[in-house]
């Protein structure tokens, strides 16, 4: 079976320490669905597969009566892993169903459009106070902090500037007079502004990548 990104985030986890099913899903709530949420969807066949391939092994234990079956990393597994780690990764990717009709607002209304706006700062806003909850509790695997802390600023980052965007969106939304005109808003402005933030300023580089944190 050929591996996919999933199948190594799984051999990832598993490089960590072993795992039941049930304890891999709970890592993937709280690690991967930042970052590659489909993981969710193939978890409880994705470790069997492993297996099967020679990549990961499985053995039986009982929890009191409960029977239960945890998931090691073999060394053909690490030694996947590892070659994995050295490909050149694929272009970044995001579904992001909010800015889908975000982009097609003028076939609705302001209301709508705000609405959507505001599903966007909520979920943001929730994903900061999480990401706070995270970064303020004892790291789960101390020898992996400074792993965590990397990706952790990744995220926060990310939901800040979802935030900035959209009470910046909002306010210029609300000052159009409908989702088809915009009024005196001057959208030609914007996108000059944007240019200029953009534009090089020595020879290979730009103002907005210079300034990134």
């Amino acid at each position: 079976m050929a591996l996919t990104t999933t199948s190594h985030a799984v051999l990832g986890l598993l490089s960590v320490q072993p795992w039941t099913t049930y304890e891999l899903a709970k890592q993937v709530q709280r690690s991967l669905k930042w970052f590659w949420p489909r993981a969710e969807r193939k978890l409880y066949d994705e470790p069997k597969n492993l297996v099967a391939d020679g990549f990961a092994t499985a053995r039986s234990e009982k929890t009191g009566k409960r029977p239960r079956t945890v998931y090691d990393i073999t060394s053909t597994g690490r030694e996947e892993l590892a070659r994995w780690l050295g490909e050149e990764p694929g272009p970044r990717q995001g579904d992001f169903e909010a800015m889908v009709k975000i982009f097609f607002g003028d076939a609705g209304s302001l209301e709508q459009l705000r609405r959507t706006l505001d599903s966007i700062e909520a979920e943001a806003t929730e994903k900061v106070r999480a990401l706070a909850e995270m970064a303020g509790a004892p790291p789960v695997f101390p020898e992996r902090a400074h792993i965590s802390a990397l990706c952790l600023q990744m995220y926060l980052d990310q939901e800040l500037a979802v935030l900035r965007w959209t009470r910046w969106a909002r306010e210029q939304v609300d000052s159009w007079s409908d989702t088809q005109d915009p009024g005196d808003w001057d959208a030609e402005a914007v996108l000059a502004g944007i240019a200029e933030q953009l534009r090089p300023t020595t020879a290979g580089s730009g103002s907005a990548l210079r300034s990134a944190p």
